[in-house]
């Protein structure tokens, strides 16, 4: 695959035109949606990272293959930033989903450690009332103990309350590629 950053959007004018379809990445802040682009396609500085939240700060436009963006897009939550600076995230995010672009699907990224959160639900729910398809990403899977691993997937359905089947959640470390190879076929099935 071919990928490389194409722009950044501060603001909904800046969008590129309708075409491509987006596969669109959210999540909370520092759950690993840069890390994932650089590990699932093998480029070391493609998405900058960063251990502090908050380090995307606008709709970051990546092209593959010049068939597909993928687009990602600002963490929720907790980010060391001021609070007019995550009211203007919110917004270009709505704005966002508001617009009428070619959206494939959503990948809600989700940290296996914590499972699902309040915002989780809010961005789940939001995701649902725009009729975009998403599946559940468990990051910084390698992280967790084999028991813990075993459990999660069942404690997520639990927690999304029948919202979800088990064959939309995948598991992925950045770090070590677990569920790289299954994540990676989903996608080539979106896309080919």
């Amino acid at each position: 695959m071919e990928v490389k950053f194409e722009k950044s959007v501060h603001l909904i004018k800046q969008l590129p035109e309708v075409g491509k379809p987006e596969i669109v990445l959210c999540g909370r802040s520092n759950v690993g949606k840069s890390s994932f682009i650089n590990s699932f396609f093998n480029r070391t500085k493609l998405a900058q990272t960063s251990s502090k939240p908050g380090k995307t700060r606008s709709l970051n436009y990546y092209n593959v293959d010049d068939k597909i963006y993928i687009v990602d897009l600002p963490g929720y939550g907790y980010a060391n930033v001021s609070k007019t600076e995550i009211i203007r995230w919110k917004k270009l995010i709505e704005d966002y989903f508001a617009e009428k672009r070619n959206f494939l699907v959503a990948f809600h990224f989700v940290d296996s450690r914590i499972g699902i959160t309040k915002l989780d639900f809010v961005l789940n729910s939001f995701l649902v009332g725009n009729n975009i398809p998403y599946i559940i990403i468990l990051s910084k899977i390698d992280k967790l103990k084999m028991s813990e691993k075993t459990s999660i997937k069942k404690i997520v359905l639990q927690q999304m309350e029948n919202r979800i089947s088990p064959d939309q959640i995948y598991e992925y470390s950045s770090t070590k590629g677990n569920g790289k190879k299954k994540l990676l076929s989903y996608y080539n099935s979106l896309i080919y």
